[in-house]
């Protein structure tokens, strides 16, 4: 009979003779290549040399990588040190925990700095707006490895496509609930929206370089303010909310903030 849930994938990985290929690290490549993809065409738009793109590539795909897994690492501490803690693990990036928070802010970092001791074709700021689109494509796709770990699911629920758990992947206290809100999809769809919102409305096209940027990420924290909120994993809080729930709130925040004042300035400068 017709299962109108959608069900957890029943492995992780698979394996090709003496590898193994892990579910989650494919999707973190395929948007990777899909990030470099839309890139490329932005790049070349904005007058960019597209060789200046895959020699910043070099260095910030690892970059944010390592960003990434820091901040789930410095965030969620007790899975990695202390008594319960174990280090070795942290290196384990298959296995989840990849805090975008970390990777953009050391990515980004990594760019200035990419284009702070040389001239090159295009500035940071055209820079940035260029990659924003296919960064949002990236993290579409980076979800859905989430879904193949069964991990990251919000609340019970019996929606049509609620996502059905394995008992063993429940959380404590859960484990009478067989479906949840799979916000691993919720994420994904955000994410393409806010793509499709940055590569196509022409309102964004007028936005002072480096605005499109910010805009990215004060829409996908618009969405990840919500959709975090939902989520029954364990995580620190403060004062009852999720802790990346704040830092959402606070990125987003100042994201919009920057935007407004760097527009009036610019609307207000003399033509």
């Amino acid at each position: 009979m017709f299962d109108r849930f959608i069900p957890t994938p029943s492995n992780s990985s698979i394996g090709l003779g003496a590898i193994t290929i892990h579910y989650y690290a494919l999707c973190i490549l395929l948007g990777i290549i899909a990030a470099i993809v839309i890139g490329r065409v932005r790049w070349k738009k904005s007058g960019g040399i597209v060789s200046e793109l895959y020699d910043l590539a070099i260095y910030v795909i690892p970059a944010g990588i390592v960003g990434g897994r820091i901040y789930h690492v410095v965030t969620t501490p007790e899975l990695y040190f202390g008594v319960h803690g174990k280090l070795s693990n942290a290196f384990k990036i298959w296995e989840g925990g990849m805090g975008i928070w970390g990777a953009v802010a050391v990515g980004a970092l990594v760019t200035y700095f990419y284009f702070k001791f040389e001239v090159r074709s295009i500035t940071f700021a055209q820079a940035i707006d260029a990659l924003a689109p296919g960064l949002l494509v990236a993290q579409a796709i980076g979800r859905w490895g989430n879904w193949f770990n069964g991990e990251l699911f919000g609340r019970p629920s019996t929606l049509p496509w609620a996502l059905r758990i394995p008992l063993r992947d429940r959380p404590v206290g859960f484990e009478k609930f067989s479906t949840f809100q799979p916000t691993f999809l919720y994420e994904s769809l955000w994410c393409l929206v806010c793509a499709l919102i940055i590569l196509f409305l022409p309102a964004v096209r007028k936005l002072k370089p480096g605005n499109t940027f910010l805009l990215y990420i004060a829409m996908y924290c618009a969405g990840r303010t919500w959709i975090e909120a939902l989520r029954i994993d364990r995580a620190h809080r403060i004062l009852g909310s999720r802790l990346n729930v704040w830092v959402a709130l606070f990125c987003g925040l100042v994201s919009i903030f920057i935007i407004v004042k760097r527009q009036r300035v610019t609307a207000k400068r003399p033509r």
